[in-house]
């Protein structure tokens, strides 16, 4: 039995990882993201795209110091997702 809360779209390994270190920061910048993720702009880019598709997140753009900069934040129903999501698992895991 498929369980309700089981969101296939976080589940992907870097869109679980989107999930989990956006939860706990109210917002963090891309480069800072992508740093901590390890991965490619354009790796980062689809996966966000994804994820903000499902309105999963915020995103806004600011000019600082001449360069535009990208601020991520989960939004409240990435939020819901995402813990509904780590229950889903903690479940499947019998934790």
């Amino acid at each position: 039995m498929k369980n309700v809360n089981f969101d296939d779209l976080i589940h992907a390994p870097n869109r679980l990882m989107i999930c989990a270190i956006l939860e706990p920061v109210s917002e963090m910048e891309f480069a800072r993201l992508k740093e901590q993720l390890a991965v490619s702009d354009s790796v980062l880019s689809k996966h966000l795209k994804a994820l903000l598709d499902a309105n999963y997140l915020n995103l806004k753009k600011v000019t600082q110091d001449g360069r535009q900069r990208t601020w991520l934040s989960l939004s409240k129903a990435g939020t819901d997702a995402f813990k509904a999501h780590v229950r889903a698992l903690k479940s499947i895991l019998g934790a």
